[in-house]
């Protein structure tokens, strides 16, 4: 992200922020819908999301950072909306619901992970976003969503599994 344009914004100026919203929006939408299935929430979190970026951004001292601190800020929101959402984990044993026969067909490999991540309960889908993707690591994860470190384990090792049968049954 340009330096200036960062500087601009720091000083609330509207274009300079319109700007930023869309280079950014695509980015942090897809951030958003790897943990949020609806795009209600989705929409709603993107919006909390500029809100905090554009009121706090007097914060970020680096702009060379400004995009990693902008993804941070969106998933700690989905996780917020997970746990203001409903209870965030499940048990192990809970049965989880298929997608339907060819919903994979002619879609990009990349779109159709994302959509078999829709298939996982919530909780695990946020710790296997936040462990595979955001490269965050167990301990951290733990403390985010106060669970133990144990729990996000097998949280991750339950999520993986169960995409793996996901994978195989759409002969991705």
């Amino acid at each position: 992200m340009e330096r200036e344009l960062l500087l601009e914004c720091q000083r609330n100026d509207r274009n300079a922020q319109r700007k930023v919203y869309e280079k950014m929006a695509g980015r942090l939408y897809s951030v958003c819908r790897r943990y949020l299935k609806n795009d209600e929430d989705i929409e709603e979190v993107l919006a909390d999301t500029f809100y905090k970026i554009f009121t706090k951004i007097t914060q970020l001292h680096n702009p060379g950072t400004f995009e990693a601190w902008a993804r941070k800020i969106a998933v700690n929101e989905c996780l917020q909306k997970l746990r203001t959402g409903k209870a965030l984990f499940i048990s192990l044993e809970e049965n989880l619901i298929h997608p339907a026969e060819g919903t994979a067909e002619n879609i990009s490999f990349e779109k159709d992970i994302l959509n078999l991540l829709n298939f996982l309960p919530e909780g695990c889908r946020a710790i296997f976003n936040l462990f595979a993707i955001e490269g965050y690591p167990h301990k951290e994860i733990a403390a985010m969503l106060s669970i133990s470190e144990g729990t996000s384990k097998s949280q991750l090792s339950f999520a993986r599994k169960k995409l793996q049968e996901l994978l195989v049954n759409q002969n991705i």
